[in-house]
């Protein structure tokens, strides 16, 4: 198929967050242009007879950390590496997040990051901003890079103590601008003072292995933080959002406190849905701390399905994949102090997958479902619906054929990452792309893959999402 044919789709189920219906899809100069039942097909159109087959919004992963460089340690996947796997799974979009370094100005870590990516991505991508220190010119700065940069998320750390950790006055008073600026606050929660005397304490008891890492950031930690970051943003009214919600007693925080009137949104990640905790006790160093992240994976056999359960019931509302990748060699670096491991599990070309097989074709979710937690929502809240995230005329074509007869056995010999090693090997999948388009084009056909670097463009996002800042509606007394 010549990858800029204009394609009619035909037969398949279309599918939206709120609706599943058989027809056909027209796509035309990168943009879906028609949906509807029956479409004729014309010479100067390919058509594809896609029965039996779902035409899905591409996925729109959230929270990706891609050619990313902490404590002098850089991931394995960069933008081009990331994006080809990303696109691989049936994800045509990405964000990622800036992370300045103390004392430098968002701005030039913004170019530095367009410099990474612009040459590099295959897809479309959009970035977040991490708040890694606190002082007037950064609280000026944010209205700067929303507007000119085209940046409407902010990520504030609660862990990571003497590295990126706001404490409570400062994450009140980035709430506070936010909220003026119509930006979405976004979490990583975990209380890093308790983590940082944890390890200590652990060290001098002589504890240096793997057990370390859970040993010091028992669930308690993500679900303090959870409670504080709802308690402050409540006192100014923001909404927030929780990155990597891993555990049960944190994603009950998030439940109980929009119940109580807090805008909250949850997302989690495939490392918690997929069922891979429990490969952490009991094997070597390389596998253990391949499965290092933060929050940790929980080792709690039903924490996948009650999560999973809590993404069908609208109580979590997106799916990252918190992609953030290092090679065993990288990994060994902590082979003799726990705390020198580097975070980080792949999942930007797995998310997708994982997400199908353990919530679709467990009887969980059903594909519309699927749409809203792997597409949709991301794109409600980072305000790029209806241009991304849905089927629909006029939307871009960043489209997944889902084909739920494919079947594969996830392995890093046959993934498209550059790292080493991958947490979901051996998982048997049931359905994954037939084909993806990415703006028009045919990147992926019968896994076979087709891209050129620099084709994804930078995506500028608006303050003030419908989703994250509900408009009042004319005459709404409430």
């Amino acid at each position: 198929i010549p990858a800029n044919k204009n394609v009619l789709l035909k037969r398949g189920y279309v599918v939206n967050a709120d609706s599943i219906e058989r027809g056909d899809v027209k796509i035309e100069n990168g943009t879906i242009m028609e949906v509807g039942k029956i479409i004729r097909p014309t010479d100067d159109f390919l058509t594809l007879d896609v029965a039996g087959m779902f035409i899905m919004p591409g996925g729109i992963d959230p929270n990706t950390h891609l050619d990313y460089t902490y404590k002098n340690i850089k991931t394995v996947d960069d933008f081009y590496y990331g994006t080809r796997a990303a696109v691989a799974g049936g994800t045509t979009m990405i964000m990622d997040f800036v992370m300045p370094q103390i004392g430098e100005s968002m701005e030039d870590a913004y170019r530095k990051w367009r410099r990474r990516a612009d040459t590099e991505v295959v897809c479309d991508y959009a970035l977040h901003m991490g708040i890694t220190w606190w002082d007037d010119d950064v609280e000026k700065e944010m209205s700067q890079v929303a507007i000119s940069c085209g940046i409407n998320g902010f990520l504030i750390n609660m862990a990571f103590k003497r590295q990126f950790m706001l404490n409570d006055a400062e994450i009140y008073q980035a709430c506070m601008r936010c909220k003026e600026i119509g930006a979405l606050p976004m979490f990583h929660a975990e209380n890093g003072t308790i983590i940082d005397e944890n390890v200590r304490q652990l060290l001098n008891k002589g504890i240096r292995g793997v057990e370390g890492h859970y040993l010091s950031r028992p669930q308690d930690v993500e679900e303090e933080a959870t409670l504080r970051a709802c308690t402050i943003a409540k006192q100014v009214q923001s909404p927030l959002y929780f990155c990597n919600v891993m555990s049960k007693p944190a994603a009950d925080i998030i439940i109980r406190k929009r119940r109580e009137g807090v805008t909250v949104f949850g997302e989690t990640i495939p490392a918690a849905l997929g069922g891979v905790g429990q490969k952490i006790e009991g094997h070597n160093f390389r596998i253990a701390a391949a499965h290092v992240t933060c929050p940790p994976i929980s080792d709690d056999e039903s924490t996948p399905t009650e999560l999973m359960q809590m993404l069908a019931n609208e109580e979590l509302n997106t799916t990252g994949s918190n992609n953030c990748t290092y090679d065993s060699d990288q990994k060994a670096r902590g082979k003799h102090n726990f705390s020198r491991i580097p975070y980080g599990v792949n999942g930007v070309e797995d998310r997708m997958s994982v997400i199908w097989e353990k919530g679709v074709n467990s009887g969980i979710l059903t594909p519309s479902q699927f749409v809203a937690i792997t597409s949709t929502n991301a794109a409600k809240l980072f305000n790029v619906f209806p241009k991304k995230g849905a089927i629909k005329p006029g939307s871009d074509a960043d489209i997944v054929v889902w084909n739920p007869k494919r079947m594969k056995v996830i392995s890093h010999h046959n993934h498209r990452q550059a790292v080493d090693y991958n947490i979901f090997t051996g998982m048997y999948i049931h359905g994954g792309p037939e084909y993806v388009f990415v703006k028009g084009n045919l990147c992926v056909e019968n896994d076979v893959l087709r891209f050129k670097k620099g084709y994804g463009n930078y995506i500028h996002t608006q303050c003030f999402s419908q989703m994250a800042y509900p408009r009042k509606l004319e005459g709404d007394k409430t």
